[in-house]
């Protein structure tokens, strides 16, 4: 089964004889639907649509928004200029559209107190709350505590 370039349908034609036309009129021969019974195949500019092929991925390519992780580490007993400066920066990173993991370490007797670094990472998400969500709440392991912030969707 032959379809020529402009949509028609030419039959089913010998594999030879539906060469010689396409090669008459300076196409390529390509079969669509191998399968089929009989196999379909049509006129078509193979390069040209190879190229269509890649600038409509080209187009997907551009429109699809890469989303990055970005982390800051605090400490427990952070002091308030180095906290307003992680946030700062933390408020920069969720601002152009990355995601952001806060973490903490405790570090030796630090450990008997980790309620003071959930108060700490509650509070950094309290104070980007205009502009972020949170995705997953201060979850203890081992050492580590962490917390991840997204940025809100916009309307």
């Amino acid at each position: 089964m032959v379809i020529s370039d402009t949509g028609e349908q030419l039959g089913v034609l010998a594999k030879t004889e539906a060469i010689d036309l396409a090669y008459e009129r300076n196409l390529d021969l390509v079969v669509v639907a191998p399968k089929a019974n009989p196999p379909v195949a049509k006129f078509m500019d193979y390069n040209k649509y190879k190229y269509e092929q890649q600038k409509k991925a080209r187009e997907a390519k551009k429109k699809q928004k890469v989303v990055s992780l970005k982390e800051l580490r605090l400490s427990p007993k952070i002091d308030t200029h180095d906290f307003d400066t992680k946030l700062r920066n933390g408020r920069k990173f969720l601002q152009n559209g990355d995601k952001l993991k806060i973490s903490i370490r405790f570090r030796g007797r630090e450990m008997a107190h980790t309620n003071k670094g959930r108060e700490v990472m509650l509070d950094f998400a309290e104070q980007c709350k205009d502009i972020a969500d949170i995705e997953a709440r201060p979850k203890q392991d081992g050492r580590t505590m962490a917390m991840t912030l997204v940025p809100k969707k916009e309307k």
